[in-house]
């Protein structure tokens, strides 16, 4: 039997992608190898969001080939889409794919041998439709990630995700509803709805009013998930129909990832992001007067190009007002191909560094009041692993990390939890 091992980095749509292209590959009766492992197919499923992540899949190409010199390389994903000529003359590589047709990465692997180069890349703007790929089951039981959606057309001026994964494509409604019910058939008690621009859903379907509401509704209904939750979503999503309805929902977790990037109004116009931060505090309101207990995470960027260090204060008061519960902190990294890598005024990187750190800082001051919050009240939590001795991780429905002791084995399980203490990174409790 040969063995196929994935090395996948970057987003959660790629995450599920990999997962999809290895059921292809089990249903043809490959055996699925660990990434470090001896295999006959090794599959990188590229990001190319910084020239790092572009780093990292061509020191991984070259590793992989090492542990087995007969082995198929197969480069695919986002680097491969905007680079495939930069991949394909990388000696170890066999195979290129892009962010399209990934259902034939089978058929295209038989194809060939360790001798050979093949690509099959081709123009990303011209697809218009979304590529059906689906997962039936995944490496954890709990949760389980669904791409409903692909492409972008907001070309914010950092990004290059929009030239890797073309325009937006919806995916049918009816497919979604099928493969969530096949899910919770095989014991997923978790949905995590996911895509490039999940805010888009619908947007681009001809004839039809179809949006990303109606999807979560239709999966509430399903019986067996008991979570629904959504991956990162621009603020303007969040009207007052769009809350009042999810409010009223009771599988839709309180948590939501709002993506910010900067806290000041000129870097926002820099970064030609379509809201300013009044729009953001007026929807962050908005989440907490409607719904208990909910969690507001997201993203920002250091040291975007002409940031002042007012701009940054500015960002920086803007987070300490709002107090979100987590935030992820990017140091900006220019993006060949995209705007912002030609602007003037670029920061240095000392100074990104320090403004970093202020923020991880104020993260950990915001979380510690968030958890304080949640002190000495129940929450349901799913149990997702074991941490250590009778300890075991899982996440409360508004997406707060807490461990607790038990004898027994209490994976894949959704208990009550009494929150009794809050640490730095995740909070502390007794099974009730």
């Amino acid at each position: 039997m040969k063995k196929v091992a994935f090395y996948t980095l970057g987003c959660k749509v790629n995450q599920y992608e990999t997962e999809a292209m290895l059921e292809l590959f089990e249903k043809e009766g490959y055996e699925k190898a660990e990434t470090e492992d001896y295999a006959d197919v090794y599959v990188i499923n590229t990001c190319t969001v910084t020239h790092m992540s572009d780093r990292k899949s061509r020191q991984y190409i070259r590793r992989m080939k090492k542990k087995n010199p007969d082995a198929i390389i197969a480069v695919v994903g986002c680097y491969s889409q905007v680079s495939p000529e930069e991949i394909l003359s990388i000696d170890e590589v066999n195979l290129v794919m892009g962010t399209n047709d990934r259902k034939k990465i089978v058929e295209e692997v038989k194809k060939i041998d360790a001798s050979r180069k093949v690509s099959t890349v081709d123009d990303i703007m011209k697809v218009k439709a979304f590529e059906e790929i689906e997962i039936n089951k995944t490496n954890g039981k709990t949760r389980a990630f669904m791409k409903i959606q692909d492409g972008c057309d907001r070309y914010c001026s950092y990004c290059i995700i929009p030239y890797a994964r073309g325009r937006v494509r919806s995916r049918d409604l009816e497919s979604i509803v099928k493969e969530v019910e096949s899910l919770a058939a095989n014991g997923y008690k978790e949905v995590v709805l996911t895509g490039i621009h999940v805010a888009s859903y619908g947007k681009d379907i001809k004839d039809s009013d179809i949006k990303l509401l109606d999807v979560i509704k239709q999966i509430n209904d399903i019986d067996g998930i008991e979570r629904i939750r959504l991956s990162s979503v621009e603020p303007i999503l969040f009207t007052d129909e769009f809350v009042e309805a999810v409010s009223s929902m009771d599988k839709v977790c309180p948590h939501y990832h709002l993506s910010l990037q900067s806290g000041c109004d000129e870097t926002l116009k820099r970064m030609k992001r379509r809201y300013t931060t009044e729009e953001y505090k007026t929807i962050v309101d908005r989440l907490r007067a409607n719904i208990p207990n909910v969690s507001i995470t997201t993203d920002v960027i250091v040291g975007f190009p002409g940031e002042t260090s007012e701009e940054f204060d500015k960002t920086y008061e803007f987070l300490k007002d709002i107090e979100l519960t987590h935030m992820h902190v990017f140091k900006y990294s220019p993006r060949k191909g995209t705007p912002a890598a030609t602007m003037e005024n670029q920061v240095d990187p000392s100074t990104k560094h320090d403004r970093s750190e202020k923020l991880l800082q104020l993260n950990e001051e915001n979380f510690n009041k968030f958890g304080q919050k949640m002190l000495d009240k129940e929450f349901n939590v799913l149990f997702e692993q074991k941490v250590g001795d009778n300890k075991y991780e899982g996440l409360t429905e508004n997406y707060v990390k807490v461990i607790v002791e038990s004898d027994k084995d209490i994976t894949e399980q959704i208990l009550k939890v009494k929150i009794t203490n809050v640490k730095n990174e995740f909070l502390e409790g007794i099974l009730v």
